[in-house]
């Protein structure tokens, strides 16, 4: 036991140990919807120590090798480097088919989870001031790692995924002014060229991954600095003690006081509650790579400039900016002073960058001038719960209409024929079911609507 001490007294000399305890005695509140941001971070994890993986067998190139692994229809054919090397991983390295869809998965799953955490804050007023700064950073937070997601499509350089990239391609040389030089420098010249893999095996793997990092240390400073949010209590909390749990006279933490956060604290019952957590989310990743397929290179073959296949879609999450995309008539191509504005970026970019810009700014709208640390009832908050009802139903409908050729085969309808109607729910159906939930929850009603909002302790202990 001497020599721990004198370990423990070494390292704490240095590190200043006792200075971090007050670390991890800060409360968190016992609430499950919180772990969504925890179920995010896990998958990050996941998402690096697989990604290592796949490196080391992963070749970023599209110089042309003779096949000579286990698929039978490609043996002895000259094949992109790329493309080869990513059925090598699937069908040859060991363990190799499950960690690329366990990866697959993750990523899927990470983005889900940035969405509902993100949701859960909207609905609850988690953004309010003084958390203004992390709505902000959790928002670039979604967007980067949207944009990693795509950047691994482009990599096994099949048929499917290069004809995909390439209306991203498209897209970003759709750009006024600056469009080609963007366009050239993220894909290397005319997509496909030779530069584009690598190029984006390098944002892919180094890049993006940085600044997804840098964001959730960010994101977790910040949250550490102002603490969590937490539900209105319904009554008094015994106080036993610890950096977030102590009230003023020692014996109760009053119901409306929140100046005190009220939970587990950090180590170690919130510790506990991660490491599970983490073991649900393996196992969920787990179980979907285990009996869930994900992209078949082998079917879809490689690269041909000379076919594009029949079916061509983004995933889920990128699938509202496609409808966006298609249902953008050719008529609001324009030009301003001279510069050609296409539909193909209004559509592509303009109104996706659009909705990104208002969830920004969201907490500007509905701003709230005093610091307020409980989070709100969404159904006392008729305004704020119908407009974010009305986002959903937006994005839904614009991912329904990126779908339109599944749709179309449904209803026995051409793409032509549903896109007026499509375009008629896109302007009608938000507005629509916004206001029913704002009438729903009295909205409409006499008189001001009641304050969920205790009075803020701006000389809280932060």
């Amino acid at each position: 036991m001497d020599r721990l001490d004198h370990l423990y007294r070494w390292v704490d000399d240095r590190l200043d140990l006792a200075g971090a305890q007050s670390f991890l005695g800060k409360a968190f509140p016992a609430e499950d919807s919180f772990l969504l941001g925890e179920v995010a971070l896990f998958c990050f994890l996941l998402l690096v120590l697989s990604g290592v993986f796949l490196g080391f067998f992963f070749e970023p190139s599209t110089s042309e090798v003779e096949y000579e692994g286990s698929v039978a229809q490609y043996q002895g054919e000259e094949l992109p480097e790329s493309f080869v090397s990513v059925l090598n991983i699937t069908y040859d390295v060991p363990f190799g088919m499950l960690i690329r869809r366990m990866h697959h998965w993750a990523a899927h799953l990470m983005i889900a989870a940035t969405g509902l955490h993100m949701l859960r804050v909207f609905f609850t007023g988690a953004y309010r001031n003084p958390r203004e700064p992390n709505w902000l950073i959790g928002t670039g937070l979604a967007g980067v790692t949207m944009f990693a997601a795509y950047t691994g499509y482009a990599l096994p350089f099949d048929e499917f995924a290069s004809t995909a990239v390439g209306i991203g391609y498209n897209v970003s040389l759709s750009i006024p002014i600056v469009g080609e030089t963007i366009a050239n420098l993220a894909f290397g010249g005319s997509f496909p060229s030779s530069a584009t893999i690598p190029r984006f095996y390098f944002l892919h793997v180094l890049v993006l991954p940085a600044t997804i990092a840098g964001l959730i240390g960010l994101h977790m400073l910040v949250l550490v600095r102002q603490k969590h949010t937490e539900a209105r209590r319904d009554a008094d909390v015994p106080a036993p003690g610890g950096d977030d749990a102590t009230a003023a006279d020692g014996g109760a933490v009053a119901s409306d006081d929140d100046s005190v956060v009220v939970g587990l604290p950090a180590f170690p019952n919130q510790a506990a509650v991660s490491a599970v957590v983490f073991f649900l989310t393996l196992a969920t990743l787990s179980l979907l790579a285990g009996f869930l397929p994900v992209h078949n290179i082998a079917e879809y073959g490689p690269n041909d400039p000379a076919s594009t296949p029949s079916l061509i879609m983004p995933d889920w999450f990128l699938m509202w900016g496609y409808g966006f995309l298609k249902l953008t008539p050719s008529w609001l191509s324009f030009d301003v002073l001279g510069v050609h504005v296409s539909a193909e970026f209004v559509g592509g970019l303009a109104l996706p960058g659009l909705v990104f810009g208002l969830v920004a700014l969201w907490p500007f709208i509905d701003y709230e001038p005093e610091p307020t640390h409980f989070t709100a009832d969404p159904l006392e908050r008729p305004f704020q719960t119908g407009v974010g009802v009305a986002g959903v139903v937006f994005i839904m409908i614009a991912s329904i209409a990126g779908m339109d050729v599944i749709l179309g085969h449904v209803v026995g309808m051409t793409t032509a024929q549903l896109k007026p109607y499509l375009i008629a729910a896109l302007a009608l159906g938000p507005p629509l079911a916004g206001l029913i939930v704002y009438a729903g929850l009295g909205g409409f009603a006499d008189g001001e609507p009641p304050d969920d909002e205790p009075t803020a302790d701006t000389g809280r202990d932060e």
